[in-house]
């Protein structure tokens, strides 16, 4: 019996169905050789702290950093999830084949792995691996289903980003909670929250502490066109008059006219990110709105797989296009000038260097027929995305008037359409692009020119401030997450800096919800801005790696080389349990007295000091003592504080002298260090 595990019932049943498994069961379909069961998305995760020792149960300064031996998975505690977990295991037991056919990416792999490991399989494993949901598609994945091991590297990235946000998760969590909160309430910190908190703080301060100026623009009208003085911006009010003064009875001529020709290529194709930016800038949605629909049109098989961060297709969905324009009848009209013809190949749509695991988001082909509202939204901006992408380019024609009066030069600019191309595709009011399309003053339409012209005109002197900066939507908080806080525009750069992102595209959403949840940050209208308990939590971070958006993103860079086999989890893990072990130090050693007040749901589960006489040890030396916390080394005395042997392997074990004093006997030492660590446990 061969055994299919998905990640969806919905999925499950159109496996089922292609492979012939037509008989419903309690959590299963089976039909000839072939029973397909799901798993709800996650049933398995990390064990809790409390999972590993009693010392853990107890949030306890003196028990950080934690760090388990060997990290292990539980399942979720939850009834539904035990009784389709006892389905999947008696399942895998009779089988002789597994076939994973969980969501093909990073987390579906982690997914479907801790199920089958918590299962106990022993029988041999084969991947799925599909971009679509079509009939067409899964036929295909059956045909050349991959051996586990092929993706090894996949699994082993995305344990250790589990592994890693759990180290700083909760040893920081429990770290500032005890030293920094209110009594009983918790300080969420984690690896990718608390940057893009960082992130939208930061923003909070410049707008604070901006102090705007004034500044003048010289700008003459001449033949009914807008002239800037190409000199720029006045600092102040005297040197704009004064220029003003010298032009005013100056007759204005033109020196030269510059025509050429230009060409404005298609918008790129959606990555879940910038589908989520521009669903955020057209209606106002949410990150996570966006992610909910798009997964739903591919569940539906009208979308590929949505958790991409590409916007290339690879070359074997080439000969795939024309069909696929074919079969999108209701966008006849628009497919018809380019689908009878030769399709165009360009660098910009088709480069199999750019994509990984999956390419990006696109029709399928199947009718949108049973979509409404806002599926039916989103599914025709995707398809008005695609399709214009094998449009032509629109040619313009720019045209730059260089003018002068007195001693000061003016300059107009404008724009002519020649050919539309691919704008034709968004000819319609309901339909406008938004990229690039606004109407500014580079865009007008200019009349003739001809250089040595000259006649009167008006000059005049406008004055304005300078603007503090925007306030993040989630749009452009998704763009500073996906270029680890640097603002780009250009698309080439922001591809190349994808892969030092904060987050990956199919976490960003759940972050931001997760800060709207601890009540860090609020929205209004469709601004996102930082609540006082979200500042004070980042001004309490001393520690720069835990707020910083480019060492962050530097994690992400090692995550994704690790998916290339570039670099070793155990090397990426180390590394965090070093990281952690110089923030418990470094916190424990800071004698501030901050607290940070926020409401939260969440409390710490606090120490509960049981009242008992304690003899003290009979000791003769400091070096005698064996620290509590990691039972290795024995302790130390230092300039200012008492510490462990084993330091240098993470031992955090820090006494200041300002809590027990410095001139204390051995003995009364051990006697303070054993009730203080009785206390913690």
């Amino acid at each position: 019996m061969k055994l299919c595990i998905t990640e969806k019932p919905s999925v499950a049943k159109d496996i089922a169905a292609i492979l012939g498994a037509d008989h419903r069961c309690e959590g299963y379909y089976e039909g000839g050789d072939y029973k397909v069961t799901w798993t709800f998305g996650h049933l398995c995760t990390l064990k809790e702290p409390a999972d590993y020792t009693d010392l853990w149960k107890r949030w306890s300064l003196g028990a950080l950093p934690m760090i388990p031996g060997r990290f292990g998975i539980k399942l979720i505690a939850d009834k539904g999830i035990e009784k389709q977990f006892g389905i999947i295991k008696n399942l895998i037991g009779e089988a002789d084949e597994v076939i994973n056919c969980g969501d093909a990416g990073q987390e579906g792999e982690l997914i479907q792995r801790w199920v089958m490991q918590k299962a106990e399989i022993k029988c041999p494993v084969r991947r799925l691996w599909i971009s679509s949901l079509t009939d067409e598609s899964i036929r295909e994945g059956f045909k050349s289903l991959k051996p586990e091991q092929d993706y090894d590297r996949l699994y082993h990235a995305g344990l250790s980003r589990a592994i890693g946000d759990w180290i700083l998760g909760m040893n920081a969590t429990r770290l500032y909670s005890l030293k920094y909160s209110a009594p009983g309430n918790v300080l969420s910190i984690g690896r990718v929250q608390t940057p893009t908190l960082a992130l939208i703080v930061q923003r909070h301060h410049e707008i604070a502490n901006f102090k705007p100026e004034d500044y003048w623009e010289l700008k003459t009208l001449y033949r009914d066109v807008t002239f800037n003085a190409v000199s720029g911006r006045f600092k102040t009010q005297q040197a704009a008059e004064e220029a003003l003064a010298m032009i005013s009875d100056k007759p204005f001529s033109i020196v030269d006219v510059a025509d050429k020709q230009g060409r404005e290529a298609p918008p790129r194709l959606f990555d879940l990110t910038s589908l989520q930016v521009e669903c955020n800038k057209k209606w106002g949605w949410t990150a996570d709105d966006t992610l909910r629909l798009i997964q739903s049109l591919y569940e539906k098989k009208v979308t590929t797989y949505p958790r991409v961060d590409t916007t290339y297709l690879s070359d074997d969905i080439y000969p795939k296009v024309p069909v696929i324009l074919k079969q999108m009848t209701p966008y006849a009209g628009l497919t018809a000038p380019i689908v009878d013809k030769k399709l165009p190949k360009s660098k910009k749509v088709f480069d199999n260097s750019k994509v990984t695991d999956h390419h990006a988001i696109i029709p399928t082909g199947q009718l949108p027929s049973s979509l409404v509202g806002d599926e039916r939204k989103l599914y025709h901006l995707i398809a008005l995305r695609f399709i214009s992408a094998f449009y032509p380019d629109c040619t313009f024609r720019s045209t730059t008037v260089n003018g002068v009066a007195g001693d000061v030069g003016f300059k107009a600019s404008g724009k002519v359409i020649v050919a539309p191309g691919w704008r034709a595709v968004y000819a319609g009011k309901d339909n406008a692009e938004q990229d690039g399309a606004d109407k500014d003053d580079d865009n007008k339409i200019l009349p003739p020119f001809e250089v040595g012209e000259s006649g009167p005109h008006e000059p005049s002197l406008l004055k304005k401030q300078t603007q503090p900066p925007k306030l993040y939507t989630e749009g452009t908080l998704l763009r500073a997450m996906e270029s680890a806080g640097k603002t780009v525009d250009d698309e080439e750069l922001r591809e190349a800096m994808k892969e030092n992102g904060i987050g990956r595209p199919s976490t960003r959403a759940s972050i931001i919800e997760t800060l709207f949840k601890r009540r860090y940050i609020y929205r209004e209208r469709k601004n996102i801005q930082a609540s006082q308990a979200g500042i004070d939590l980042i001004a309490t971070i001393n520690e720069e790696l835990l707020k910083s958006a480019k060492l962050t993103g530097l994690w992400e860079n090692k995550l994704r080389r690790i998916e290339r086999g570039e670099f070793s989890a155990a090397e990426f893990i180390s590394e965090l349990k070093t990281l952690i072990g110089d923030i418990v130090i470094n916190v424990l050693s800071d004698n501030s007295s901050r607290q940070i007040e926020v409401k939260s749901e969440e409390k710490v589960q606090p120490d509960k000091p049981k009242k008992k006489r304690t003899r003290a040890p009979s000791v003769k030396s400091i070096e005698e003592i064996l620290c509590p916390l990691c039972g290795k080394g024995h302790l130390l005395k230092g300039r200012s504080a008492y510490g462990c042997s084993e330091f240098r392997s993470g031992c955090a074990l820090r006494i200041d002298f300002s809590e027990c004093g410095a001139d204390l006997t051995p003995a009364k030492v051990a006697a303070y260090i054993k009730k203080k660590y009785r206390h913690d446990q």
